[in-house]
């Protein structure tokens, strides 16, 4: 089978509009959580959110492209670009047909449905736009990355909650690795700052309300942790065959050497009991790359802030990594604790995280982690600082409502 490289990034966050920026936040322990700007929250309870800041799509996208898109679409179209200006790819009329695109979306675009709803209550149905559905449905965010940049391979959307993301990388490297397709655009995107992805997740008490101190609020781990924080944003990777990409002498972050995905099989929310389907998305991850887990060096944990889902994905760990983890040589950390959670774009932007841990030496830290939760053991979180470390394989993962888990190995790429 082909090996498959990342050759180029795109990052669209709450701590910045592109990977440079994003990147150095992290690195700087730098929260982009801050109080809701995009709409009134004067009636709700929980007022505060990762938002994109000062977002100008016409930086990517033509004016009259606009009406078509959705805010989700809009910052995958966004991310896929940067994406593709980083890795300098360039594609022949013929490889355009063995170029494809997946970007995993959770909810797709509530903001178009909900001015939608409130144009057919005020003004009927005669005035709804004829772009309503396009700006809505999830696989648009693939679609509209395919047509800017005429990619005729497969072109679709993974849907599965927080995992979406993830689930589309691990997809197109699959269909790389068998040799089906040559490059792949994969990643994901979610924007759901929005009345209804607020106020649904505050009715499922699953946010935090620390209102007064939003750069505060995402504290995996924490014993003070109440929910997590709601995000938005797109992550995009380009995906080539190693052959492909040693050939263009293209840049390489990282190689993805391994692809695990389970299902709790359990509960709407709660994950499975000890973390069993996390440990099966793991353990499989593990074995498609052919490593033993002490090779593992860090781990982009899933970490979003709940009191039940920490100590589950921890306990996971533990069980998975044994004395590699609990002697704390296994360093795990939770980037959602600057980003909040990005739900379908989550996955993506991690992996885009463990990738650059990877070609830059350094790891990224879980701030606000200053009274740490006993019960989620003597794993190393990577409290408060980055570090510097030579990272051989770091592991990514994203577990999702209705017990979906997904875990992507990648490893340094030595020649």
């Amino acid at each position: 089978m082909e090996r498959v490289v990342i050759t180029g990034i795109g990052l669209v966050t709450p701590c910045g509009s592109s990977r440079d920026e994003t990147w150095s936040a992290l690195l700087a322990g730098k929260s982009g959580i801050a109080p809701i700007t995009l709409f009134d929250t004067e009636q709700f309870r929980v007022k505060i959110a990762g938002e994109v800041k000062d977002w100008d799509p016409l930086r990517f996208i033509e004016k009259k492209k606009l009406k078509e898109m959705d805010r989700f679409t809009q910052l995958a179209v966004g991310a896929a670009t940067m994406a593709l200006e980083d890795g300098k790819l360039e594609l022949t009329d013929e490889e355009r047909d063995d170029a494809g695109c997946f970007i995993g979306v959770g909810l797709g675009g509530l903001e178009t449905l909900e001015r939608t709803k409130q144009t057919l209550l005020e003004k009927g149905p005669g005035r709804i736009s004829p772009y309503a559905i396009p700006g809505i449905i999830a696989n648009l965010a693939a679609g509209q990355v395919s047509m800017k940049f005429g990619l005729r391979g497969p072109s679709y959307c993974t849907t599965s909650a927080c995992s979406s993301g993830a689930h589309a990388i691990g997809e197109a490297f699959e269909w790389l690795r068998r040799g089906r397709a040559t490059v792949m655009i994969a990643g994901g995107a979610e924007a759901t700052v929005s009345p209804v992805g607020i106020g649904g997740f505050e009715a499922m008490h699953a946010l935090s309300r620390r209102n007064d101190d939003p750069e505060g609020a995402s504290r995996p781990w924490d014993k003070g942790r109440d929910g997590f924080v709601c995000g938005e944003g797109s992550g995009v990777l380009v995906l080539e065959t190693l052959s492909r990409a040693v050939k263009r002498g293209a840049k390489i972050y990282a190689e993805i050497t391994g692809y695990g995905a389970s299902s709790d099989a359990n509960h709407l929310t709660q994950p499975a009991p000890h973390g069993e389907g996390a440990q099966r998305a793991m353990r499989m991850a593990l074995r498609d790359a052919r490593l033993s887990p002490d090779a593992v060096d860090y781990i982009n944990a899933h970490g979003t802030s709940t009191g039940v889902g920490d100590l589950a994905e921890a306990e996971a760990i533990a069980a998975v990594f044994g004395e590699h983890a609990t002697s704390q040589k296994l360093w795990v950390s939770s980037t959602k604790s600057m980003m909040g959670h990005l739900l379908g774009a989550a996955g993506a932007v991690e992996s885009a995280v463990s990738a650059l841990a990877i070609a830059e030496g350094k790891i990224p830290p879980t701030i606000n982690l200053t009274d740490p939760d006993p019960a989620a053991g003597p794993l190393d979180f990577v409290p408060g600082t980055a570090r510097e470390r030579s990272t051989r394989h770091a592991l990514s993962n994203s577990f999702g409502f209705g017990g979906t888990n997904c875990s992507l190995l990648f490893s340094r790429f030595d020649g």
